[in-house]
């Protein structure tokens, strides 16, 4: 039995019916490389179990203590049952993206039932008519809790399904799994009191480990190392507010080198940057289009894994977050790429001095009962309507596979990542790369973003946008390292040059497709 810790247990306490705090993915399999050319459900099954001794997420069920007084506890599933886990179903005809895509929503819509092992994958097939896509293939939807996972211990997890060798023979390691009781309300509430008596003492720990850390902090503001400003916070959007119970989701992929290529634009600009930018012209077009775009830039919650190697394999999150401006007040796109390179910049120099590591062992110590009803009273008085969070949106960036990995003998094609949704933050994005291919995903609240089909075309057009003119910068941008507290002038009059569009009267690109095309998904 093994306790979680405060920020793995604060995704179980924002746990509600309109938000299930789980993470997931859509992968895309060709069975071409399997025995037969074909995989059957039963295979799928078969190679699951022969892995299972491989991650430790698959059989741990959460045990939660009476009235929230502690944090909850993993356990050995006393009643674990693959085939619980693993669902099995087809789209009709003619199966296609859209198809898909609505499927994943509403499968990803549901919580999960978080008296069993908290993930559940969904094997769907038919997909007989999505571009790109070999017929015959199949995808899997998956959804583990964000309570067992965070971004890299979810590689972890896929490396424990998937091998480097389609025809790879079952692991060596010996299955040495066993069970355990589920343990009693009077034992747990035993444990609480004994946490309870020994936290004061582990949250002095922690505040003299942090010490420095701040002491650095302070020190890098006076002599301006970093600054902090008022476009770390973001205005309030549609997106942050109340959500519902109904999701959307959309993706698109784009070539990894074109993605590279464009870094090169702005020197010293990272990968990360370049999708930050993309996502910030995507929700620029989005929002203008509606009239509702705000003056001041929306910003992103970024966050930083802080997973040390010898907890590669372990459960639970390893990590703190940073905010990053999005640059949504500039038109031109490689304005708004070196804008978004200077202030990653001075965050990450801020989370550098403050120590990354440091907050995350801060919300280890948050008292589990004042974190339960915050996080109810949160959601029942609908404080999110009311109450804005310092950002806008998340961009969460999970590094995937160099080499093609394979499951059953199947190889896997694509991924696109999925996001968990909470009151105020109706709207994340997963940026995933996969062999020569970068996804960038999105997941909203249906009532939220109600034609994800758009804004899914504002990300593509975005990419294009960035893309075309890095191509023609002919030298290296140098960024201007001080931020500024004032929106460029630019914004204004390009919001006034782009006409209000929507959905039904906004013209197709007349350019050809850089990414692949992907249809609406919703619920």
């Amino acid at each position: 039995m093994r306790q979680l810790q405060g920020m793995d247990a604060s995704f179980v306490a924002l746990e509600t019916r309109n938000s299930p705090m789980h993470i997931g993915s859509i992968l895309i399999y060709n069975p071409e490389t399997a025995p037969g050319g074909f995989v059957r459900f039963k295979d799928i099954l078969r190679f699951m179990e022969s892995r299972m001794q491989l991650s430790r997420t698959m059989r741990q069920r959460l045990v939660r203590v009476p009235f929230d007084l502690d944090y909850p506890y993993w356990i050995e599933d006393p009643d674990f049952d693959l085939e619980y886990h693993v669902r099995h179903l087809a789209l009709p005809k003619p199966g296609d993206w859209r198809q898909l895509c609505i499927q994943a929503a509403r499968i990803f819509a549901r919580p999960l039932d978080l008296n069993r092992p908290p993930w559940e994958f969904t094997v769907i097939e038919g997909l007989d008519n999505i571009p790109g896509v070999p017929t015959g293939s199949y995808a899997m939807v998956t959804k583990v809790h964000h309570a067992a996972i965070d971004g890299m211990s979810g590689i972890d997890l896929m490396e424990a399904l998937h091998t480097l060798m389609a025809d790879a023979p079952p692991p060596s390691t010996p299955d040495n799994w066993q069970p355990e009781q589920v343990p009693g309300s009077a034992s747990l509430i035993a444990r609480s009191w004994l946490n309870a008596v020994a936290n004061p003492v582990r949250q002095l720990e922690v505040a003299a480990k942090a010490m420095p850390g701040l002491a650095r902090a302070v020190k890098g503001l006076a002599t301006k190392d970093f600054a902090l400003h008022g476009e770390m916070i973001a205005p309030r959007t549609r997106f942050n507010q109340v959500i519902s119970t109904s999701r959307v989701v959309e993706g698109r992929s784009v070539p990894l080198s074109d993605i590279k290529a464009i870094r090169q634009a702005v020197e010293g600009a990272k990968v990360n940057d370049v999708f930050l930018t993309i996502i910030g012209g995507a929700m620029r077009k989005y929002l203008e289009a509606k009239d509702d775009l705000p003056d001041k830039t929306l910003t992103a919650m970024a966050p930083i894994s802080v997973r040390g190697k010898d907890e590669k394999g372990d459960m639970g999150n390893q990590v703190a977050a940073m905010i990053a401006p999005l640059g949504t007040h500039i038109a031109d796109p490689i304005d708004r790429l070196e804008y978004v390179f200077s202030q990653t910049t001075n965050s990450k120099a801020m989370s550098d001095a403050i120590g990354a590591r440091n907050m995350t062992e801060m919300s280890k110590v948050s008292p589990a009962l004042f974190m339960a009803l915050a996080a109810q009273a949160y959601t029942r008085l609908g404080l999110a309507n009311r109450v804005a969070l310092p950002f806008t949106t998340v961009v969460t960036n999970v590094p995937g596979p160099p080499v093609p990995i394979y499951s059953a003998g199947a190889r896997l094609e694509s991924m696109m990542g999925l996001l968990c949704l909470t009151d105020g933050l109706g709207l994340g994005h997963v940026v995933q790369s996969y062999v020569k291919e970068a996804t960038i995903a999105f997941t909203a609240c249906r009532n939220l973003l109600p034609d994800p089909e758009f804004y899914a075309q504002c990300i593509e057009e975005s990419f294009q946008e960035l893309r075309d003119a890095a191509a023609k910068v002919q030298e290296p941008r140098v960024p201007q390292p001080a931020p500024t507290n004032k929106p460029k002038s630019a914004a204004k009059s390009a919001a006034k040059a782009k006409p209000a569009t929507t959905k039904s009267t906004k013209k197709p690109a007349t350019k050809k497709p850089a990414t692949k095309s992907r249809k609406v998904a919703e619920k």
